[in-house]
């Protein structure tokens, strides 16, 4: 019962009813990640649909000069590799443990199988992934339209929406991610973070130490992502 209700907090399975989320977890797989280890690479023969138990995840691609450009951080209950539902090609991009992780994962053959049976579950599926594509293209537009200083505003915003803790002095990102990680996510040179993150301390919109960045005054660093 647990799992099944550990099933409904992932928003893709979060309106099914009991016996749908029954027949997902009898075909789920959970595995263990220690923090860096690899959970698939990019053009690997991709296996199924993944989604975060616990910890924490980063979706990578290589650019065409061999550096890393971060795609995406995931958390508990959000999902990858969900571009290989009912699709047997190869994985977009890697995936990595940002932290030890729980992985479910449940292979494309196996789910095939559920939604034959029950075409409510097949449209369910169907529904949310356009909805979360969607969501993809006005991201890409957003950062393909914006400068690097709004573009870090907006992933520190987006990190502290997903992962922020309240803390003494503002919000903590609660994200174990180095200054090389930041800007791979931005999309930008690791000394060209440093220099926009300096001048945010300056301003009193953020503060940090070496890993850990607390949003001290959230309403202004969202006025720097809308600019």
């Amino acid at each position: 019962m647990l799992e099944l209700e550990y099933l409904r907090n992932i928003p893709i399975f979060e309106q099914l009813t009991p016996d749908d989320l029954a027949a997902i977890n009898k075909v789920t797989i959970e595995r263990r990640y220690k923090k860096n280890m690899i959970i698939f690479m990019e053009d690997e023969p991709g296996e199924g649909f993944h989604y975060v138990k616990s910890g924490k995840v980063k979706i990578t691609k290589m650019t065409q000069d061999g550096r890393e450009h971060i795609l995406n951080i995931l958390g508990a209950g959000e999902v990858f590799a969900e571009v290989l539902l009912f699709n047997r090609g190869p994985y977009p991009a890697t995936a990595v443990a940002l932290e030890d992780s729980v992985i479910g994962i449940i292979k494309n053959s196996d789910l095939e199988h559920v939604v034959s049976q029950n075409t409510r579950i097949a449209l369910h599926i169907i529904r949310v992934m356009s909805k979360k594509l969607i969501h993809a293209q006005m991201k890409i537009k957003t950062l393909a339209l914006s400068d690097t200083y709004s573009r870090t505003a907006q992933i520190l915003l987006h990190l502290s929406g997903q992962y922020g803790r309240p803390v003494a002095g503002g919000i903590r990102i609660d994200v174990d991610m180095t200054r090389q990680e930041l800007a791979n996510l931005v999309g930008t040179t690791r000394e060209t973070v440093s220099r926009i993150l300096s001048s945010m301390k300056r301003d009193k919109v953020i503060d940090f130490s070496e890993q850990q960045i607390i949003v001290v005054n959230e309403e202004k660093l969202n006025r720097y992502g809308e600019s």
